[in-house]
């Protein structure tokens, strides 16, 4: 549901006992249990007391039990991340100390039966995958009156491409440790009749910030079982890496197969192979299939390598390896045809540049939007309210889908999942005024040159006619964006005199780019 909150496990458990190991065998597979029981702990495993009435009006809709207190349990502290429908919290469990991982979810957010189905499906998964050394632990399920919170193990080393970055160079058989957790655990989920439809790297984490931690799988929040026989056709996943199936709206298990080989390729290249500056372009190269394994850094990239990307990103989903198969492959086996050498150093400057890519542009269009005058967006301000029937303040995915068929519009349901991605600035799941704004104004406003002053006033506090990291961290906490990773990845692709700072002339560049 939205972006990953775990962080932390203090079991190590090895991929494969040996190099002979063709993969992780998982737990075969079982029944999915029922949603978690929420009883009162015994002294036991809790050694804490809690209070729950059991009246009728005490019983939570969504997951039909008592409701709880969360901090009767848990401390909540500081927030970790945000998501589609949810705020992560760090947490400490009283009884133990031990820390986790809190997902809170507001009840005000889950008010269709679709909303409490799918987090009632979430639910169940976590439940079913838990115990896989590569797919996040989860603790419990609570229901209050205002949050349905999601305790999970908490992974304290960051996300993926963090190890990458910070170590500042890394091998083909260190990408191949990589890749092998992560088709550990699209196996593993098939195995188990789960498919996750949402592979991408900010959804894995790393357990520690030891040098061999594992990477935990730890968003499911767009997971299902696996119906035999059953053809999927609603629109998943995240845009570089959906698979080209999922466009054309008939798919299966597959698709993760497609979306771990995009990882890959980045891995070793340092940008998705299907690119574009806006997503229906990027949909439309994926649909295209043109594949690059020629231009640099190719050339220098193992042939088994490349011929793993190929069997992973063939466009016939029938044809496609599978992942027990891709981690019997030569190049994936622990002490494998995975060479040794030193990926280029281009490799890791495109893959920052690929993270803080449109991080800033997006929050900086968003203030241009909030500034601009009544007349610069007249006519706008009714359409948003024509489509806000609930008139809650913000706009779903469908009003937004039933807006658009009443205004005649000819977009295809990708194209409004795009509109949606792209305008929802804090990823919360809806879009709010300023956003539906931000995304529909025409271009030629916000690139005129008193709007992009104002932008950039809005990040330099100071009047100083330069943004600092500082100004910048304050600027873009406020959207959930401000960690330190994020804020380095900016300045080194905005700040081309490089002096640590962003002046007017780097900032319009960047945003006329």
């Amino acid at each position: 549901m939205g972006k990953c909150f775990s962080r932390s496990c203090s079991h190590d458990i090895p991929i494969s006992s040996s190099s002979d190991d063709a993969y992780y065998q998982p737990t075969p597979p079982k029944r999915p249990p029922l949603p978690p029981t929420l009883t009162t702990p015994s002294s036991k495993t809790s050694g804490t007391s809690q209070t729950i009435v059991t009246s009728s009006s005490n019983i939570g809709p969504i997951l039909g039990k008592p409701y709880v207190e969360i901090t009767t349990i848990y401390d909540l502290d500081k927030e970790l991340g945000r998501g589609q429908f949810g705020i992560t919290y760090l947490c400490t469990e009283k009884a133990s100390g031990r820390m986790y991982a809190c997902k809170s979810i507001s009840r005000r957010k889950l008010v269709k039966v679709k909303d409490i189905e799918d987090v009632k499906r979430e639910i169940l998964i976590l439940q079913h995958l838990t115990g896989q050394p590569n797919i996040v632990e989860f603790k419990g399920a609570y229901e209050d009156k205002q949050n349905l919170h999601l305790i999970m193990e908490l992974c304290s080393g960051g996300e993926l491409f963090d190890r990458i970055l910070a170590k500042g160079s890394y091998s083909e058989s260190e990408a191949a440790t990589i890749i092998r957790q992560i088709v550990n655990v699209v196996h593993a989920c098939h195995f188990m009749g789960v498919m996750h439809r949402d592979l991408k790297p900010e959804n894995f984490l790393l357990a520690s910030k030891d040098p061999n931690a594992l990477i935990k799988a730890t968003d499911f929040g767009l997971s299902v079982f696996i119906e035999e026989g059953k053809v999927y056709n609603d629109i998943v996943g995240s845009s570089y890496y959906v698979a080209p199936e999922v466009l054309k709206r008939s798919y299966g298990k597959e698709i993760d197969v497609w979306s771990a080989g995009i990882i890959l390729y980045i891995l070793l290249s340092g940008v998705p192979p299907f690119w574009a500056e806006a997503e229906k372009g990027i949909y439309e190269a994926i649909l295209n299939g043109n594949l690059d394994l020629q231009s640099k850094p190719w050339p220098k990239i193992s042939p088994s390598a490349k011929d793993l990307i190929k069997k992973m990103l063939t466009r016939d989903p029938k044809s496609r390896i599978t992942a027990a198969q891709a981690l019997d492959h030569p190049w994936m086996k622990v002490g494998g045809e995975a060479s040794n050498t030193l990926i280029d150093s281009v490799v890791l400057i495109r893959m920052k540049q690929f993270r803080a890519m449109n991080k800033l542009k997006k929050l900086a269009l968003k203030v241009i939007a909030e500034n601009l005058s009544e007349e610069e967006i007249k006519g706008l301000r009714q359409m948003f309210n024509n489509m806000d029937t609930d008139r809650s303040g913000t706009i779903t995915y469908e009003e937004l889908k039933s807006g658009l068929l009443r205004l005649g519009s000819k977009l295809t349901e990708v194209e409004i999942k795009q509109l949606m991605d792209g305008a929802d600035v804090d990823n919360n799941g809806t879009i709010d005024y300023v956003e539906f704004i931000t995304a529909t104004m025409h271009r030629h406003r916000l690139e005129k040159e008193e709007n992009l002053y104002k932008a950039f006033q809005y990040f330099d506090k100071d009047n100083s006619g330069f943004i600092t990291r500082d100004e910048l961290r304050q600027a873009m906490s406020q959207y959930g964006m401000g960690d330190e990773a994020t804020i380095d990845e900016v300045i080194e692709d905005v700040d081309t005199d490089k002096d640590g700072n962003i002046n007017y002339e780097e900032f319009a560049t960047m945003m006329r780019k």
